[in-house]
Protein backbone atom coordinates (compact mmCIF):
# COMPACT_ATOMS: atom_id res chain seq x y z
CA UNK A 1 0.00 0.00 0.00
CA UNK A 2 1.61 3.05 -1.04
CA UNK A 3 1.47 5.68 1.59
CA UNK A 4 0.60 9.46 1.04
CA UNK A 5 -0.44 12.65 3.00
CA UNK A 6 -3.88 11.30 3.23
CA UNK A 7 -2.26 8.83 5.63
CA UNK A 8 -1.19 11.92 8.15
CA UNK A 9 -2.98 10.79 11.58
CA UNK A 10 -4.64 13.28 13.62
CA UNK A 11 -2.39 15.81 14.88
CA UNK A 12 -4.86 18.65 16.51
CA UNK A 13 -3.24 19.99 19.77
CA UNK A 14 0.17 19.28 18.58
CA UNK A 15 2.95 21.65 17.58
CA UNK A 16 5.15 21.75 14.26
CA UNK A 17 8.21 24.14 13.82
CA UNK A 18 8.87 23.69 9.77
CA UNK A 19 11.99 25.55 8.86
CA UNK A 20 12.00 27.05 5.49
CA UNK A 21 8.05 26.34 5.55
CA UNK A 22 7.74 29.25 2.55
CA UNK A 23 8.22 27.50 -0.10
CA UNK A 24 9.45 23.98 -1.76
CA UNK A 25 9.14 21.11 0.34
CA UNK A 26 9.32 23.17 3.51
CA UNK A 27 5.48 24.52 2.25
CA UNK A 28 4.41 21.42 1.21
CA UNK A 29 4.73 19.86 4.44
CA UNK A 30 3.24 22.66 6.29
CA UNK A 31 0.13 22.32 4.06
CA UNK A 32 -0.34 18.76 5.03
CA UNK A 33 0.44 19.74 8.77
CA UNK A 34 -2.55 21.96 9.48
CA UNK A 35 -4.64 20.00 7.33
CA UNK A 36 -3.85 17.49 9.81
CA UNK A 37 -4.93 20.28 12.76
CA UNK A 38 -1.23 20.80 13.67
CA UNK A 39 -0.14 24.42 14.56
CA UNK A 40 2.49 25.16 12.40
CA UNK A 41 5.44 27.70 12.95
CA UNK A 42 6.65 28.92 9.61
CA UNK A 43 10.53 29.26 10.49
CA UNK A 44 11.93 31.33 7.91
CA UNK A 45 13.81 34.51 6.67
CA UNK A 46 12.71 36.00 3.42
CA UNK A 47 9.40 38.23 4.68
CA UNK A 48 7.70 38.42 1.07
CA UNK A 49 7.48 34.74 0.59
CA UNK A 50 6.70 34.14 4.22
CA UNK A 51 3.66 36.25 3.61
CA UNK A 52 2.82 34.80 0.89
CA UNK A 53 3.35 31.40 2.38
CA UNK A 54 1.43 32.24 5.52
CA UNK A 55 -1.65 33.34 2.93
CA UNK A 56 -1.37 30.46 1.29
CA UNK A 57 -1.84 28.23 4.15
CA UNK A 58 -4.88 29.97 5.29
CA UNK A 59 -6.17 30.10 2.17
CA UNK A 60 -6.02 26.22 1.84
CA UNK A 61 -7.15 25.66 5.26
CA UNK A 62 -9.63 28.37 6.75
CA UNK A 63 -9.10 26.86 9.71
CA UNK A 64 -5.50 26.78 9.38
CA UNK A 65 -3.27 27.69 12.84
CA UNK A 66 -0.22 28.82 11.77
CA UNK A 67 2.20 31.03 13.19
CA UNK A 68 5.14 33.51 11.46
CA UNK A 69 8.74 33.40 12.94
CA UNK A 70 11.67 35.02 11.41
CA UNK A 71 14.73 32.55 11.05
CA UNK A 72 18.59 33.35 9.58
CA UNK A 73 19.69 30.07 9.71
CA UNK A 74 23.09 31.43 8.86
CA UNK A 75 23.39 34.21 12.02
CA UNK A 76 22.79 32.01 15.41
CA UNK A 77 21.71 35.47 16.96
CA UNK A 78 18.96 35.03 15.04
CA UNK A 79 18.26 31.45 15.49
CA UNK A 80 18.20 32.29 19.11
CA UNK A 81 15.66 34.51 18.63
CA UNK A 82 13.56 32.66 16.84
CA UNK A 83 14.01 30.11 19.58
CA UNK A 84 12.77 32.29 22.09
CA UNK A 85 9.58 33.30 20.38
CA UNK A 86 8.88 29.86 19.64
CA UNK A 87 9.13 28.73 23.28
CA UNK A 88 7.61 32.38 24.55
CA UNK A 89 4.67 31.01 22.58
CA UNK A 90 4.41 27.09 23.67
CA UNK A 91 5.54 25.35 26.56
CA UNK A 92 6.05 22.09 24.14
CA UNK A 93 7.04 21.47 20.56
CA UNK A 94 5.64 18.18 19.32
CA UNK A 95 7.70 18.03 15.61
CA UNK A 96 10.78 19.69 14.54
CA UNK A 97 11.59 19.54 10.98
CA UNK A 98 15.25 20.89 9.79
CA UNK A 99 14.15 21.08 6.10
CA UNK A 100 15.42 24.24 5.33
CA UNK A 101 18.91 24.57 3.27
CA UNK A 102 21.00 26.21 0.14
CA UNK A 103 23.05 24.44 -2.21
CA UNK A 104 25.89 24.83 -4.08
CA UNK A 105 27.14 28.46 -3.42
CA UNK A 106 30.34 30.19 -4.17
CA UNK A 107 32.27 30.37 -1.02
CA UNK A 108 31.20 32.53 1.74
CA UNK A 109 30.44 32.65 5.29
CA UNK A 110 27.39 33.46 7.79
CA UNK A 111 27.13 35.86 10.05
CA UNK A 112 28.94 34.18 12.58
CA UNK A 113 31.95 33.09 10.07
CA UNK A 114 30.87 29.63 9.26
CA UNK A 115 31.35 28.01 5.54
CA UNK A 116 28.01 29.13 4.52
CA UNK A 117 26.51 25.82 3.41
CA UNK A 118 27.99 23.69 6.97
CA UNK A 119 26.56 26.96 8.76
CA UNK A 120 22.80 27.41 7.49
CA UNK A 121 22.21 23.55 6.87
CA UNK A 122 23.90 21.70 9.60
CA UNK A 123 25.19 24.59 12.02
CA UNK A 124 21.95 26.25 12.23
CA UNK A 125 19.93 23.45 12.23
CA UNK A 126 21.90 22.12 15.57
CA UNK A 127 21.74 25.65 17.60
CA UNK A 128 17.84 25.41 16.68
CA UNK A 129 17.56 21.84 18.35
CA UNK A 130 19.58 22.70 20.89
CA UNK A 131 17.26 26.26 21.39
CA UNK A 132 14.29 23.79 21.12
CA UNK A 133 15.55 20.41 23.24
CA UNK A 134 13.63 21.50 26.21
CA UNK A 135 10.18 21.69 24.33
CA UNK A 136 10.61 19.17 22.86
CA UNK A 137 11.62 17.02 25.91
CA UNK A 138 8.30 17.83 27.39
CA UNK A 139 6.38 16.95 24.26
CA UNK A 140 4.87 13.17 24.51
CA UNK A 141 6.78 11.96 22.01
CA UNK A 142 8.62 14.49 19.95
CA UNK A 143 10.31 14.27 16.48
CA UNK A 144 13.16 15.30 14.86
CA UNK A 145 13.29 14.96 10.99
CA UNK A 146 16.46 16.02 9.25
CA UNK A 147 16.75 16.52 5.64
CA UNK A 148 19.48 14.99 4.22
CA UNK A 149 20.49 14.32 0.66
CA UNK A 150 22.12 11.27 -1.88
CA UNK A 151 24.51 13.79 -2.03
CA UNK A 152 26.07 12.83 1.09
CA UNK A 153 26.94 9.71 -0.70
CA UNK A 154 30.16 11.69 -2.28
CA UNK A 155 30.91 13.65 0.82
CA UNK A 156 34.49 13.88 2.52
CA UNK A 157 35.16 13.64 6.17
CA UNK A 158 34.61 16.42 8.00
CA UNK A 159 38.01 17.81 9.18
CA UNK A 160 38.07 19.40 12.79
CA UNK A 161 41.11 21.33 11.37
CA UNK A 162 39.65 22.99 8.36
CA UNK A 163 35.79 22.88 9.16
CA UNK A 164 35.17 25.77 7.32
CA UNK A 165 36.80 24.84 4.45
CA UNK A 166 39.75 27.63 4.21
CA UNK A 167 42.55 25.61 2.65
CA UNK A 168 39.74 24.11 -0.60
CA UNK A 169 36.54 25.01 -1.46
CA UNK A 170 34.08 23.22 -3.94
CA UNK A 171 30.72 24.11 -4.12
CA UNK A 172 28.86 20.69 -4.58
CA UNK A 173 31.80 19.06 -2.28
CA UNK A 174 30.63 21.44 0.42
CA UNK A 175 26.89 20.67 -0.36
CA UNK A 176 28.23 17.01 -0.05
CA UNK A 177 29.28 17.57 3.46
CA UNK A 178 27.07 19.58 4.79
CA UNK A 179 24.34 17.03 3.80
CA UNK A 180 26.33 13.98 5.34
CA UNK A 181 26.55 16.07 8.21
CA UNK A 182 22.85 16.11 8.59
CA UNK A 183 22.84 12.47 8.24
CA UNK A 184 25.28 12.02 11.19
CA UNK A 185 23.42 14.85 12.89
CA UNK A 186 19.94 12.94 12.93
CA UNK A 187 21.79 9.42 13.55
CA UNK A 188 23.83 10.71 17.01
CA UNK A 189 20.79 12.92 18.23
CA UNK A 190 18.81 9.56 18.16
CA UNK A 191 21.38 7.46 19.48
CA UNK A 192 21.37 10.41 22.67
CA UNK A 193 17.64 10.23 22.88
CA UNK A 194 17.67 6.72 23.63
CA UNK A 195 20.37 6.45 25.61
CA UNK A 196 18.53 9.14 28.10
CA UNK A 197 15.40 6.78 27.73
CA UNK A 198 13.43 9.84 26.60
CA UNK A 199 10.16 9.56 24.15
CA UNK A 200 11.54 11.70 21.54
CA UNK A 201 13.06 10.37 18.48
CA UNK A 202 15.16 10.90 15.51
CA UNK A 203 14.40 10.29 11.98
CA UNK A 204 15.65 11.35 8.68
CA UNK A 205 14.33 11.68 5.24
CA UNK A 206 15.95 12.89 2.05
CA UNK A 207 13.36 13.82 -0.79
CA UNK A 208 15.15 12.38 -4.70
CA UNK A 209 15.04 14.45 -7.46
CA UNK A 210 12.58 17.22 -6.78
CA UNK A 211 11.78 20.49 -8.51
CA UNK A 212 11.86 22.93 -6.21
CA UNK A 213 13.44 26.52 -6.47
CA UNK A 214 16.38 25.32 -4.57
CA UNK A 215 17.95 24.65 -8.17
CA UNK A 216 17.35 27.78 -9.58
CA UNK A 217 18.44 29.60 -6.87
CA UNK A 218 21.90 27.77 -6.58
CA UNK A 219 22.07 28.49 -10.53
CA UNK A 220 21.64 32.13 -9.64
CA UNK A 221 24.17 32.49 -6.99
CA UNK A 222 26.84 31.48 -9.73
CA UNK A 223 28.50 28.32 -7.81
CA UNK A 224 26.66 25.69 -9.14
CA UNK A 225 28.62 25.75 -12.84
CA UNK A 226 27.40 23.77 -15.77
CA UNK A 227 26.30 20.50 -13.32
CA UNK A 228 23.98 22.51 -12.08
CA UNK A 229 22.27 24.10 -14.58
CA UNK A 230 22.15 20.10 -16.40
CA UNK A 231 20.63 19.20 -12.67
CA UNK A 232 17.96 22.22 -12.99
CA UNK A 233 17.25 21.34 -16.52
CA UNK A 234 17.07 17.35 -15.37
CA UNK A 235 14.89 18.19 -12.58
CA UNK A 236 12.51 20.92 -14.40
CA UNK A 237 11.87 17.46 -17.15
CA UNK A 238 12.23 14.62 -14.81
CA UNK A 239 12.17 15.67 -11.28
CA UNK A 240 8.99 14.88 -9.00
CA UNK A 241 7.01 17.61 -7.76
CA UNK A 242 7.41 19.51 -4.26
CA UNK A 243 3.76 18.16 -3.46
CA UNK A 244 5.55 14.62 -3.65
CA UNK A 245 9.37 15.11 -3.15
CA UNK A 246 7.67 15.94 0.62
CA UNK A 247 6.20 12.95 1.31
CA UNK A 248 9.98 11.62 2.97
CA UNK A 249 10.01 14.00 5.39
CA UNK A 250 6.24 14.42 6.33
CA UNK A 251 6.19 10.26 6.59
CA UNK A 252 9.34 10.18 9.09
CA UNK A 253 7.21 13.06 10.81
CA UNK A 254 3.97 11.54 11.22
CA UNK A 255 4.00 7.64 10.33
CA UNK A 256 2.84 6.43 13.47
CA UNK A 257 4.81 3.43 12.80
CA UNK A 258 7.86 5.11 12.18
CA UNK A 259 10.77 4.96 14.69
CA UNK A 260 13.92 6.76 15.73
CA UNK A 261 17.15 6.37 13.78
CA UNK A 262 14.94 5.48 10.20
CA UNK A 263 15.77 7.10 6.87
CA UNK A 264 12.55 7.98 4.54
CA UNK A 265 13.10 8.67 0.95
CA UNK A 266 11.50 7.39 -2.78
CA UNK A 267 11.94 4.09 -2.99
CA UNK A 268 13.47 3.98 -6.17
CA UNK A 269 16.02 6.43 -5.12
CA UNK A 270 15.37 9.66 -7.36
CA UNK A 271 11.83 8.50 -7.76
CA UNK A 272 8.91 7.17 -6.36
CA UNK A 273 6.37 6.08 -2.86
CA UNK A 274 8.30 7.23 0.38
CA UNK A 275 9.69 4.55 1.90
CA UNK A 276 11.74 3.45 4.72
CA UNK A 277 14.82 2.61 3.36
CA UNK A 278 18.31 1.16 5.16
CA UNK A 279 21.08 3.18 6.21
CA UNK A 280 24.18 2.24 4.94
CA UNK A 281 26.63 2.02 8.09
CA UNK A 282 29.82 2.34 7.00
CA UNK A 283 33.24 1.68 8.90
CA UNK A 284 33.90 4.49 11.56
CA UNK A 285 31.03 5.77 11.11
CA UNK A 286 30.39 6.70 15.36
CA UNK A 287 33.47 8.27 15.37
CA UNK A 288 32.36 10.63 12.46
CA UNK A 289 29.13 11.19 14.30
CA UNK A 290 31.17 12.19 17.74
CA UNK A 291 33.53 14.14 15.56
CA UNK A 292 30.66 15.95 14.25
CA UNK A 293 29.63 16.21 17.71
CA UNK A 294 32.67 17.86 19.13
CA UNK A 295 32.87 20.23 15.98
CA UNK A 296 29.29 21.82 16.42
CA UNK A 297 29.60 22.45 20.01
CA UNK A 298 32.71 23.85 19.67
CA UNK A 299 31.75 26.23 16.88
CA UNK A 300 28.61 27.27 17.94
CA UNK A 301 28.94 27.09 21.45
CA UNK A 302 25.92 25.45 22.28
CA UNK A 303 25.64 21.24 23.53
CA UNK A 304 23.00 19.53 22.03
CA UNK A 305 22.44 17.45 25.61
CA UNK A 306 19.78 15.37 25.99
CA UNK A 307 20.77 14.73 29.79
CA UNK A 308 20.52 18.37 30.49
CA UNK A 309 17.84 19.60 28.38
Amino acid sequence: MVWTERDVPDLTGRTAVVTGANGGLGLQTALALVRAGAHVVVAARDPGRTAAAEARLRAAHSSASVEVVRLDLGDLSSVAAAARAVLARHGRVDLLVNNAGVMALPRGTTADGFETQFGVNHLGHWALTAHLLPALLRAPAARVVTVTSTARHRARRLDPVDVHLRRGYGPWAAYARSKLANLHFGLGLQRRFAAAGVPAISLLAHPGLTDTDLQARAVRAGGAGWVGAAFAVLTARSGMSPFEGARPQLRAATDPRARGGELYAPRYGSHGPAVRRSVLRRPGLQEQIDTLWRVSERETGLPVDVRRA
